[in-house]
């Protein structure tokens, strides 16, 4: 008579999930580059009330444990990777070939871009001065390295290697050429840090350059999500929160414009300083105005969505970063104009932004540590 063979019980998905996984070493195996969009969500909700036009008794405070928890955040999540590649190494490597998953391999870099720049704004409060930029210089080049990476390989692997349809472009095309109008904008807060001459011309000019090779390949994918929408409609309910990756490279160029703008009188000449600064207002008024376009169309998908059902994932990050680089815009847009109205709407936007970012960071919380489902390994098929 033939043994009997007692199939094995799966454990319980929604409780204790996230120790047995810790304790089989597993709770790494299913990491995927798209996590360090929390970290950059979280950041920029720091970042933005640094320079909010209104301020008001314990903003700053506030903002600055925001920016100690995304500094945390980024440590452990940066360690967890380096875990990932050393025990999973070829699930690792498959992240590239996935043409969904490849493009977030530009989270990471602006993770560390925009922890660096919290440091800078926020973190010489609590590590002074001196130390503060040391890490900003770190997380800085460190961030433009790999953002640089990303904006030429995934592209690269995307002509040459992912499988793509008509109906393919979506947000997270912009992930991997977004990272260097990030770096542009977070070098210009650098240049008062730089000796005077050569190193801050080489700088300022840098960073246009790098403002120009993602606003550009950024004008090119918009498009191309566009035309998707227009032609193959809104598509899977999970990819929509993605849409609102747009206002990224709309509000990080407003926001490096300004900034880049605002310091140009540090390394180069009053004529050329002045039109510089002139350009960051000529660019980033007309630019706001298709970001608050952009936003509206979002926004009325995003509610339809909703109202159709609308599953959690990690792409609801997509709800925060791209809203708070709106915000630093429309900060440097109200400095450099004096308008209440940009004052008003800087204030307005950071609400939504921090709403989302509460509302996300719950669930995501939720989903990783209560329940485990967001780290738990892909189930084997019977």
């Amino acid at each position: 008579m033939p043994a009997t063979i007692t199939p094995a019980v799966a454990p319980p998905r929604t409780r204790g999930l996230f120790r047995q996984l810790e304790h089989r070493g597993q709770i790494v195996s299913n990491l995927t580059p798209n996590w360090f969009a929390s970290i950059m969500g979280t950041g920029i909700v720091a970042n933005a009330a640094a320079t909010l036009p209104l301020q008001f008794p314990g903003l700053r405070p506030a903002a600055t444990i925001v920016w100690a928890l995304a500094s945390v955040l980024l440590v452990a999540l940066s360690t967890a990777t380096v875990m990932h590649w050393v025990r999973y190494r070829a699930t690792a490597r498959g992240h590239r070939l996935n043409p969904v998953m490849a493009h977030f391999y530009g989270a990471p870099p602006m993770a560390l871009l925009t922890v660096g720049a919290g440091t800078l704004l926020l973190g010489r409060d609590v590590l002074g001065t001196p130390l503060a930029v040391g890490i900003d210089w770190v997380l800085w080049t460190i961030g433009t390295v790999l953002g640089l990476v990303s904006a030429i390989a995934v592209p690269y692997l995307t002509f040459t290697r992912h499988d793509t349809a008509p109906d393919s472009a979506f947000g997270g095309w912009l992930m991997p050429v977004v990272p260097p109008m990030v770096s542009a904008s977070t070098g210009a807060l650098l240049l008062p840090f730089l000796p005077a001459g050569q190193a801050r011309q080489n700088m300022l000019w840098g960073c246009y350059a790098m403002f120009g090779l993602s606003l550009l390949a950024s004008i090119v994918i918009i498009t191309l999500i566009w035309s998707r929408l227009a032609q193959h409609k809104i598509g899977p309910a999970g990819m929509v929160p993605t849409l609102w990756i747009v206002l990224g490279p709309l509000g990080q160029s407003i926001t490096a414009a300004n900034l880049l703008g605002g310091n140009a009188h540090l390394a180069v000449d009053q004529g050329t300083s002045h039109a510089l600064f002139v350009f960051g207002l000529v660019y980033g008024v007309p630019t706001l105005g298709f970001a608050l376009m952009w936003a509206a169309l979002a926004s009325a998908i995003t509610l339809r969505t909703i109202r159709q059902g609308l599953p959690f994932s990690l792409t609801w990050w997509s709800f925060t970063f791209p809203v708070g680089t709106c915000v630093t815009g429309l900060n440097g847009l109200a400095l450099h104009t004096g308008l209440v109205a940009l004052q008003v709407l800087a204030v307005v936007f950071y609400i939504g932004l921090v709403g989302a970012w509460i509302t996300v960071a719950v669930r995501t919380f939720h989903g990783s540590v209560i329940r485990g489902t967001l780290l738990a390994p892909p189930r084997p098929l019977p």
